[in-house]
């Protein structure tokens, strides 16, 4: 946590990863990397920003796994909780609080937000025919009906979703239903529930979406624009469910809150859980912005669900962007857990030890903003090879050899006066410039290009000068050399937010401290030290 009380604050969230599975590759790319890079920037700009994720553990999905492997919902998520938390800290992901929703800060807090929106008059009471499986005694949830999907044939589609065609479904469309806890076919029966009247809210989301929010990324604006255009219908807050936030009503007490309503809530509740009240000086601050960082499958949730949600609360600030990636697909085929088909962190950190930045270097290389991407191991190798070895660690560790090999490592500041010198030096700031305004719009990937530019810049510049030729006077060489470790401190600056691993190496070989993004258009950070030694920071990948 950072704090500057003179400029605005920040809470930045990465979408809760689901505690059914080990976190992927999908995740990262999606929410929880460019999260990272946006707080790890805005503390460099020294922003007061609390940076908010944690683990969604309610829902049907975590039910059914815990039931099939005959052990309980909390060791699932307990399992995952802390092996995602773990995996998630070694990669670098710089979370002020990584939290669970099965915490009982966050299940007070659910229920306080539900109660709020009741005695307000902000909810609707309805009486419906859902599916009952009477030899079990319980209603199902749609993941618990289980039949043929009518549009493909496939026989064992969920009641909300054919996972073979992809459909979205009801279970009422399914062919032949059975219940998945007996397989018995489920009756209809009547049940009470608590909806959030969505459609009350159309025209202050037009106006506040289509008119307030223009700047917002293209494929989030679209798919809120087409939502509204459909119509907007009232959603179900509570379900008949054993595992979850119970509903705090004595009329329900076997009924608990829909997944898509307490997960949000996490946000609040997590910051409180590290704040205390001051969470307040954050989430009920009209000066203070709140950034969303989500996969496309959450779009929705974030930028019409949840702020109808604050809006009817009353007290919290609604979101002031809400940055939604596309997905990273896997050697041209969708990531799934289910079907194994997917890159998990906990491997990769166990597969490639201190290779942390690698890995963060290539999914932001490769960040799906805009459209779906796709990870190859070939794409992996190639960017390892020929930008980070060859260009970056290259350029870094030409330079500091040289200042070892011509000057016993000894860097002392030196006043450039020739233009060619000033000339390179300015160009890596107006890299830094572009880097930062590109940083500022969540344009995650033109800003690691930037910075790529500047090692491109750089060697250019050696390779112009050729400091190692005899006909170089030993006055220039060195003015070479410090040219080029002044444009490598800075670079070790704006590459933080991508690569903070290689940047705290570089920082610490150049006796950098205090770092600021304002210093990085500073000259002169580099005076005075001796380099012993120069440690590669990256290696091929054969």
């Amino acid at each position: 946590m950072t704090n500057d009380n003179t400029n605005n604050t920040y809470i930045v969230t990465a979408a809760l990863p689901y505690a059914n599975g080990y976190i992927h590759v999908g995740h990262l790319a999606g929410s929880l990397l460019p999260a990272d890079i946006y707080s790890r920037y805005l503390r460099l700009k020294r922003k007061d920003i609390v940076f908010i994720s944690g683990s969604d553990e309610h829902g049907v999905p975590i039910v059914i796994a815990a039931q099939k492997n005959n052990i309980t919902p909390q060791q699932i998520v307990d399992e995952y909780h802390y092996s995602n938390k773990k995996s998630l800290e070694e990669l670098g992901i710089s979370c002020d609080i990584f939290s669970r929703t099965t915490q009982e800060e966050h299940k007070k807090l659910s229920q306080e937000f539900f109660t709020i929106l009741l005695n307000n008059g902000k909810l609707i009471e309805k009486e419906t025919e859902q599916y009952y499986d009477s030899v079990v005694d319980k209603f199902l949830a749609d993941r618990y009906i289980r039949g043929t999907c009518p549009k493909c044939g496939y026989d064992d589609a969920y009641g909300d979703q054919c996972e073979k065609c992809g459909i979205t479904l009801s279970p009422e469309e399914l062919i032949s239903p059975h219940s998945y806890l007996s397989g018995s076919k489920p009756v209809l029966k009547k049940t009470k529930h608590w909806y959030l009247p969505l459609k009350d809210y159309e025209g202050w989301l037009r106006e506040w979406i289509l008119e307030g929010h223009k700047e917002w990324k293209i494929n989030v604006y679209g798919q809120c624009k087409s939502w509204l255009e459909q119509g907007l219908q009232d959603r179900p807050i509570t379900r008949d469910l054993e595992w979850g936030v119970k509903v705090p009503l004595q009329e329900a007490q076997d009924k608990v809150l829909y997944v898509w309503f307490d997960a949000p809530i996490g946000y609040i509740s997590f910051s409180k859980e590290l704040l205390g009240e001051k969470y307040k000086d954050y989430w009920c601050n009209k000066d203070s912005k709140l950034v969303h960082f989500i996969g496309k499958d959450n779009i929705v949730f974030h930028s019409i669900i949840f702020p109808v949600m604050l809006k009817a609360h009353g007290n919290y600030i609604l979101p002031d962007v809400v940055c939604g990636n596309e997905f990273m697909n896997l050697d041209g085929g969708k990531i799934s857990k289910s079907r194994d088909h997917a890159i998990y962190l906990k491997d990769y950190l166990t597969q490639y030890p201190n290779k942390q930045d690698v890995l963060r270097y290539i999914l932001c290389a490769n960040m799906p903003e805009t459209k779906d991407s796709d990870f190859t191991w070939d794409d992996f190798k190639r960017r390892n090879n020929t930008e980070l070895v060859d260009t970056l660690g290259n350029y870094i560790n030409r330079v500091l050899a040289m200042y070892i090999r011509y000057f016993k490592g000894h860097i002392r500041h030196i006043d450039l006066s020739e233009q060619k010198d000033i000339n390179v030096i300015s160009h890596a700031d107006t890299l830094i410039n572009n880097t930062d305004d590109n940083l500022s719009h969540f344009r995650f990937k033109d800003a690691l290009n930037c910075v790529l530019e500047i090692a491109r810049v750089g060697n250019k510049y050696i390779t112009e000068e050729s400091p190692w030729s005899d006909s170089v006077t030993v006055e220039r060489r060195e003015v070479i050399l410090y040219t080029a470790v002044e444009i490598i401190a800075k670079m070790s600056i704006v590459c933080e937010p991508f690569m903070p691993f290689a940047a705290k190496k570089i920082q610490d070989i150049l006796h950098l401290d205090d770092i600021t993004w304002s210093k990085c258009l500073h000259d002169n950070l580099v005076n005075d030290i001796t380099v012993d030694s120069v440690e590669l920071l990256f290696e091929k990948i054969k």
